[in-house]
């Protein structure tokens, strides 16, 4: 995780899959969802699960571990009160309470940096269990 940080400071560590992958969902709406970590050995932010575009906001909560901490970026899609198709795109910090402290911190760290590099985040959240992160709040949010 060391390397992690070092790597942030000279803006190489987010593999090249986050950023395609995030302009896919934005731009293509291809997928609904994107789940990131960062890897242990290499220390960059990688995909770690994409959802279809079929996915739901509820599939994205099932698929983040309880035991480790995760970014996580939404594409919400609604209709406004005047009928008015809308997209909005939430980026979730995902750090469970029985996740190490270590992790956490690190991806405190490294969760700024990482908005940097996906532009458009309309919203963001911060979640230690689900109920941090209900679709309530993403449509609350979103409206």
């Amino acid at each position: 995780m060391a390397m992690a940080l070092r790597m942030a400071t000279k803006g190489k560590w987010v593999t090249e899959e986050c950023k395609s992958s995030f302009m896919e969902m934005k731009w293509k709406k291809v997928h609904r969802y994107i789940v990131f970590k960062i890897d242990d050995k290499s220390g960059l932010v990688t995909v770690d699960k994409v959802g279809g575009s079929g996915e739901s906001y509820h599939d994205l909560a099932a698929s983040l571990p309880v035991d480790d901490c995760r970014y996580a970026v939404f594409d919400f899609d609604f209709v406004t009160v005047d009928n008015c198709r809308k997209s909005k795109i939430f980026f979730i910090a995902w750090a469970p309470t029985g996740s190490r402290t270590r992790e956490k911190m690190v991806y405190a760290t490294l969760k700024g940096g990482l908005r940097r590099v996906l532009e458009g985040i309309h919203y963001e959240l911060q979640a230690t269990d689900p109920t941090e992160m209900g679709f309530d709040l993403i449509q609350d949010r979103a409206k």
